[in-house]
């Protein structure tokens, strides 16, 4: 998980450096009579319209219940490691060393398959929501393209990824996309 996260650590720092340099570098592209005020920038949140849009509330809706059943099956499995636990804790004393021995290690195999399982199924769900949200993206691009061409705009960000600090709401395309995307 630590790998995961530092490489979406770098993807992330990776992006926002490119996105710093295309902009600086769209701004050497101008000509000397161009100025910062001629350029319309806007921004999207992405998360917000994938939560918001009809499509993004289905998928949500299927992953959650995917989500739910794969609880229940690790919680299951939870209960088992808890009552093998419980068991070689209340039997110690009566048990020989030959018998706990025996108990530990049924104990550890049962450990290592829920964590195995956990992990398994952490990778699934994860490969499920990126799929469900691929094809959203990809249709949002297009619409925020659309409405980038419509409306003149130079540049639009995403707020979260490239790390808006400050703009003002009139700069906001989100609920724009989110009407324009429901609306095709």
């Amino acid at each position: 998980m630590k790998t995961s996260n530092s490489r979406t650590f770098s993807l992330r720092t990776l992006s926002q450096l490119v996105l710093a340099a295309a902009v600086m570098f769209a701004g050497v592209g101008f000509s000397q009579t161009a100025s910062a005020q001629d350029l319309k920038i806007g921004y999207v949140d992405l998360q917000r319209a994938l939560s918001q849009v009809e499509e993004g509330k289905e998928a949500k809706k299927k992953l959650k219940k995917d989500f739910e059943d794969k609880q229940a099956k690790l919680d299951k499995k939870q209960q088992e490691v808890k009552k093998l636990k419980e068991e070689l804790k209340n039997q110690s004393m009566a048990l020989s060393a030959e018998a706990k021995k025996k108990k530990r290690a049924q104990l550890q195999k049962k450990m290592a398959e829920l964590q195995r399982m956990y992990m398994s199924l952490q990778r699934n769900l994860s490969q499920k929501e990126a799929k469900a949200t691929k094809g959203i993206f990809k249709k949002m691009r297009k619409v925020v393209r659309k409405i980038a061409d419509e409306k003149g705009y130079d540049l639009v960000l995403e707020k979260r990824g490239s790390s808006v600090l400050f703009a003002k709401d009139a700069m906001d395309l989100t609920d724009e996309l989110i009407k324009r995307y429901d609306s095709e």
